[in-house]
């Protein structure tokens, strides 16, 4: 049985622009899914399909169990959307715009102004509630669009980078307010460049690029794709490098059939996907000594996003070319097509 957000073949295309290539998703209910990619990826264009804000060229969608194409409507009470860019009434006041969304979705005044007032004091917002919006610092409009997406409590949510521009405090805020969701039921779809938001939030995580899903699991099981641990090694000269990567190079991760090296040369650091832990470090070192190969620093990580990237697409994330709706050339194209 589909889940509370399901898709099949999804493709969508701004002139040249193949924005979408083939999408499959399917989000149990009282899940989140966590869509990850680099910029340009997709995952925007997929968000404004299932969203109803955009008609895919072709493939099929349902949300709530509502097909997306048949009945938008129908679609659009059922569900909460949080965009990449704020989208409130700058005139009006934080408490006003948060009123008005409940009216929209025809609760009544008193009912409006109530959850308006929890959603203030949920979001640290209460000082400024009666302030115009376009007083408001970019963190704090960004944190009233989300209140916004949330008057309603809707069975299905759908949220595009929602903590870009939070600082560390509002983040966390966010991840508790998600969590409180999700348990008393609804369903999310997350999309995010950061992988330790896929790790606080995301049951599921679909790794989109090129505007094709190409791989899905759990964090765990994508990090231990990437080889589940990084090796990575500071050295004091730049002459120093290539040797340091080449003996990084024979204790890489079997399983990625000895896997190069990364090498930022601007920092001196060199970094390969391992397996072994703690005791493979050790002899890292003794290695490293037993050539003359001076350090600055040594260490044993997880892989972050950019190794998942990397490993998966042959780039790092704030590498990938553009090819998602927001890119220039596919607003020029969206823009014609009107």
């Amino acid at each position: 049985m589909p889940g509370a957000i399901y898709a099949e073949g999804l493709v969508k295309t701004f002139g040249e622009v193949r924005a979408l290539d083939g999408v499959d998703l399917d989000v149990p209910e009282g899940t989140v899914l966590g869509l990850l990619g680099p910029n340009g990826a997709g995952k925007t264009t997929a968000v404004r399909v299932l969203t109803t804000l955009l008609r895919p060229d072709s493939g099929r969608a349902r949300v709530a169990g509502i097909d997306v194409l048949k009945h938008p409507n129908e679609v659009r009470r059922s569900i909460g959307l949080s965009g990449q860019f704020a989208a409130v009434d700058e005139y009006l006041t934080g408490r006003e715009n948060l009123q008005m969304v409940g009216q929209l979705y025809q609760m009544g005044a008193k009912a409006a102004k109530a959850r308006a007032g929890e959603l203030l004091d949920r979001f640290n917002l209460s000082d400024a509630a009666d302030r115009p919006a376009k007083t408001y610092s970019g963190g704090m409009r960004r944190r009233l669009d989300l209140a916004a997406a949330l008057v309603v409590r809707p069975p299905v949510m759908f949220m595009d980078e929602p903590t870009t521009g939070l600082d560390p405090r509002n983040r966390q805020q966010l991840w508790d307010v998600i969590k409180e969701l999700v348990s008393g039921g609804t369903t999310l779809l997350l999309t995010t460049q950061y992988l330790e938001e896929a790790d606080n939030l995301a049951h599921d995580i679909a790794v989109i690029d090129h505007g094709r899903v190409i791989e899905r699991g759990t964090s765990d099981q994508l990090k231990a794709r990437t080889g589940g641990e990084r090796v990575e090694v500071v050295v004091q000269t730049p002459e120093m490098i290539e040797p340091a990567a080449a003996i990084l190079h024979r204790f890489s991760a079997k399983g990625l059939n000895k896997a190069e090296a990364t090498v930022d040369r601007h920092t001196r650091r060199v970094t390969v996907p391992v397996t072994g832990g703690a005791k493979l470090l050790a002899e890292v070192i003794r290695e490293l000594d037993t050539h003359g190969i001076e350090i600055d620093d040594i260490g044993l990580r997880r892989p972050t996003l950019d190794d998942v990237f990397l490993a998966l697409t042959g780039h790092a994330a704030e590498d990938a070319p553009a090819t998602d709706a927001e890119s220039p050339a596919a607003q020029r194209a969206e823009e014609a097509a009107k």
